[in-house]
């Protein structure tokens, strides 16, 4: 099959009617026809690049998953993608699978010279992958080859990787196992998942934009994946993300970074329970209690003379007022978080001091 991939411009004259588009006097080539296959706003922020961006090309037709039953089962929520296809008058498509000859038959009579993939969240079966003369692609949110798999950004996050990005794939019948054209890197640092879900669709709508001329003209030059370097990131389980005194900082920091809403990243103090949106590691030089210190740490407990922050222990929570400004700090296993924005189970979001001003009993509180 890598005969595919080599740039012999010979097979220009096969691809059917892309022969057609070189350009001469006095002659306007058709441009090219392209499907995109994509549902969330991942995929939304790439599918507006290129409908912002191409010149050569036009999207003649967007598929994305079905409507989803919003949680009051009162009304069908459109995917992002779906949204920004009718809002453009896009021709759109959402078939419950792509197996159904008839879906098939459809999507071949729309003529694709590419297919376009980012986030669809179905399976191309290998049917599809044969329809477009120049190939599926996708557009990955990983450096490949690591990170194959459905929850490439969160796993990055989660294992502390000091970079991560977007590739630009060839699809094959294999997860994520193609050979890929271009790469674009960005550094993880402590962005939150969604922070990186914007910069890397951004990233990839640009380089996608840049290599379809590449890739429609046979010219681009692939690099087939180092097996040995392979990494999958399965999706994500509510329990993986689950906070706990018995993590260190980092852990419960790369936790809170890669939560989301379908797996949150909880805790419970005195049996309520909270999603944590925002927390920072607590750094005595750093904070403002370095001066002002501490006075709501149980000075009574064994082995805790420090009345700081620094000296909580292991499970203790302290609501402190710091130069006007109420904080509250976590004991976790090898030092101290800051909790910033909370949401409260059944509330909306707020700042972490707010919920803790509910409790009856501000000092002693513990969490698990």
């Amino acid at each position: 099959m890598f005969e595919r991939f080599i740039p012999i411009m010979s097979n220009y004259d096969n691809i059917n009617h892309l022969a057609e588009r070189i350009d001469r006097p006095a002659f306007i080539a058709p441009k090219a026809r392209i499907v995109f296959m994509g549902t969330p706003d991942f995929a939304a922020d790439v599918l507006r690049i290129m409908l912002d961006t191409l010149s050569f090309s036009e999207v003649v037709a967007v598929y994305s998953r079905p409507d989803a039953v919003s949680k009051r089962g009162s009304k069908p929520v459109p995917s992002e993608v779906s949204k920004l296809a009718i809002d453009r008058g896009i021709n759109l498509h959402r078939p419950t699978s792509l197996r159904d000859e008839e879906v098939q038959k459809e999507l071949a009579e729309l003529k694709p010279d590419l297919i376009v993939v980012a986030a669809y969240g179905m399976i191309l079966p290998q049917e599809v992958l044969d329809i477009p003369a120049a190939g599926c692609i996708n557009v990955h949110a990983s450096l490949l080859p690591r990170w194959r798999g459905a929850a490439p950004i969160e796993r990055a996050i989660l294992e502390g990787d000091s970079h991560t990005g977007v590739s630009i794939m060839y699809m094959e019948a294999g997860l994520d196992t193609g050979p890929y054209c271009g790469v674009a890197m960005t550094e993880v640092a402590s962005k939150t998942a969604p922070q990186l879900r914007r910069e890397l669709a951004v990233l990839g709508g640009q380089l996608l934009v840049d290599l379809i001329p590449s890739i429609l003209g046979r010219s681009a030059a692939w690099t087939v994946q180092d097996e040995s370097q392979v990494s999958y990131a399965d999706k994500i389980e509510k329990a993986e993300l689950r906070l706990s005194s018995d993590l260190t900082v980092e852990t419960f920091l790369r936790r809170v970074r890669a939560s989301s809403v379908h797996a949150p990243a909880r805790l419970e103090i005195e049996g309520k329970g909270a999603t944590i949106l925002e927390a920072i590691k607590y750094s005595e030089e750093a904070s403002p209690l370095h001066l002002e210190r501490a006075q709501r740490v149980e000075e009574s407990q064994e082995g805790s003379e420090s009345r700081g922050v620094d000296a909580l222990r292991k499970g203790q929570v302290s609501l402190v007022k710091s130069s006007g400004t109420r904080r509250v700090y976590l004991g976790c296993a090898d030092g101290s978080v800051e909790l910033i924005e909370v949401k409260p189970d059944g509330k909306k979001v707020m700042p972490a001091a707010d919920w803790l001003n509910g409790f009856p009993a501000k000092d002693g509180l513990t969490w698990v």
